[in-house]
């Protein structure tokens, strides 16, 4: 097994958690934050927006079983990397557009991916995703974790979780796990 690691950040974390855990080769899936400079924050310090952290997915995938390419795609299939500290109503710099890599290679990749849905004017505006290395990576506490699964039909995830999964299966029903 080659066993890697991307955190990535576009809005809550229950989308992105509720996605990533459907693609195939992904490992495991914790929802969390980093992008800060806070020590050890809890949501409230988080979603407070003075934290300067992002609410981020930690994926470890099997590389020999799904692409870093491909979890690209899906995390620019699935939000809006056009929009500065904003996914729909959730609005602050925890909800920013990023992805954290681990290494060059990673570093490399998000460029190249970025470049190319600019290119192609895939989005129709500039995408401001950020991308910066990884640095301290904090869980969330136990009860963000696998949120949706556990909660669906709370509002929130019935509302906004709830499509991005559906759009997730129509669009990418090759990478389903």
């Amino acid at each position: 097994m080659n066993r890697q690691v991307a955190v990535l950040a576009g809005g809550c974390f229950w989308c992105l958690e509720a996605v990533f855990v459907e693609v195939r080769g992904v490992l495991s899936v914790e929802s969390g934050y980093t992008g800060g400079a806070l020590r050890d924050p809890c949501y409230e310090e988080v979603c407070g927006g003075r934290s300067g952290h992002a609410e981020a997915v930690r994926i470890e995938f099997d590389a020999d079983r799904i692409a870093y390419r491909d979890l690209l795609a899906v995390f620019f299939g699935i939000h809006d990397p056009t929009t500065v500290d904003r996914q729909g109503n959730d609005v602050g710099s925890q909800y920013r557009s990023a992805i954290f890599f681990v290494d060059e290679a990673q570093r490399r990749e998000a460029l190249a991916a970025i470049a190319g849905l600019d290119g192609d004017g895939t989005f129709g505006a500039p995408i401001v995703t950020q991308v910066v290395a990884l640095g301290d990576w904090y869980p969330a506490e136990a009860h963000h974790q696998r949120y949706f699964e556990r909660h669906p039909h709370q509002g929130y995830c019935a509302a906004v979780v709830a499509p991005k999964v559906a759009k997730f299966r129509r669009g990418f029903a090759h990478l389903l796990g």
